[in-house]
């Protein structure tokens, strides 16, 4: 009798996990796992070094010894695709944290401080006006392409989308009983942004977070395509699409794979993105109710 009660309660529990999460963001987390675990151990796992040329062996189909075939150069796709994840991540996950970062603090002081509002969201507004993929180019060619130069010029474009966030956030909960309680009590106001206002920005931060670093993965990729990304010499998703541009008739695979793996980044972060809106969010659970 244990054992029945033990096996229809399993069912009951999964059920209500498709129910509350959805499918498609269960799948999306086991696809973004794969690829950050191959990012990890992508020294284990590629089967070749990615940057050794061997030009006889290049433009080769896939086979036993090279299971996505070779580029221009005689390299192994699959172990190039493989790395590329590891830069692509790399960037996606620095971008992300130092844009929430700066984000935060800029926008709990512009959220509090009125003063310093008008003059903060004159900047971010400038910022926001210019397009961001042309901004990036502009950082990156006057400092030179590295990979931290590359994740501090698609920060910068990414900080104002995180501040006015927060600070739409910060405008409302200041208003808050709790939060003028505080301030008639003569709570220091370094205080009562740790204490009472940032922690109302946790939830909403965790789903632009997501948005940020799939942003800042396809931004990369950008970069790298037109030639203002990191050297050339690295495996990234972008590098070798635009490397493969040339034989794009000859061998379209070069590009495919690549663009699979880039794609299917970013598609699972959107999705994880958008269930982690449904669970935080209380007014996606007033309605479900």
């Amino acid at each position: 009798m244990a054992e029945t009660t033990q096996r229809a309660a399993f069912p009951i529990r999964t059920s209500f996990i498709t129910e509350k999460v959805g499918i498609a963001p269960m799948i999306a987390a086991v696809v973004l796992l794969l690829i950050v675990l191959a990012a990890i151990f992508a020294p284990l796992i590629a089967p070749h070094d990615p940057i050794y040329q061997n030009p006889i062996m290049r433009l080769k189909p896939p086979s036993a010894e090279y299971p996505l075939g070779t580029d221009n150069y005689g390299r192994d796709l699959l172990s190039r695709v493989i790395w590329g994840a590891r830069v692509s991540l790399l960037i996606g996950i620095g971008v992300t944290v130092m844009a929430v970062v700066v984000g935060l603090l800029i926008g709990l002081v512009s959220g509090y401080i009125r003063l310093a509002d008008a003059i903060i969201m004159r900047v971010m507004d400038g910022l926001m006006a210019m397009p961001s993929v042309l901004l990036a180019i502009a950082i990156v060619s006057l400092i030179g392409a590295s990979i931290w130069t590359v994740m501090a010029a698609i920060t910068i474009p990414e900080i104002p989308r995180v501040v006015r966030l927060v600070r739409s956030i910060v405008l409302s909960a200041r208003e808050e009983p709790y939060v003028e309680a505080a301030i008639s009590l003569g709570t220091s106001m370094p205080r009562i942004l740790w204490r009472h206002l940032m922690p109302n920005t946790f939830a909403p931060l965790t789903v632009q977070a997501t948005y940020v670093c799939a942003s800042a993965i396809l931004t990369e990729a950008i970069l790298s395509f037109l030639g203002a990304g990191v050297s050339t010499e690295t495996p990234t998703w972008g590098n070798i699409m635009a490397e493969a541009r040339v034989y794009f008739r000859l061998k379209p695979e070069l590009i495919f794979w690549p663009g699979m793996a880039l794609s299917l980044c970013i598609l699972s972060i959107n999705l994880l993105g958008d269930a982690a809106r449904d669970i935080l969010d209380p007014r996606m659970n007033k309605r479900e109710a």
